[in-house]
């Protein structure tokens, strides 16, 4: 089997979209609780947790019967 014809059938990666520096989207809030980046915009109003907070808070109210 050559290798050369396989290589060839794979698209080439597509360029970065977002310039250096900037940030794709508007500004991100940071979360209340852990400070990490959210997928909410600053404007968002209310408590604004990360995923990983917001699946975990999601666990305590579940069990909190």
């Amino acid at each position: 089997m050559d290798r050369t014809d396989e290589s060839a059938s794979y698209c080439p990666a597509p360029a970065d979209p977002t310039p250096a520096g900037r940030v794709a989207g508007p500004p991100y809030a940071n979360c209340v609780l852990c400070a990490a980046p959210t997928e909410y915009g600053v404007a968002t109003p209310g408590v604004v947790l990360c995923p990983v907070c917001e699946w975990q808070e999601a666990q305590r109210t579940a069990c909190s019967g």
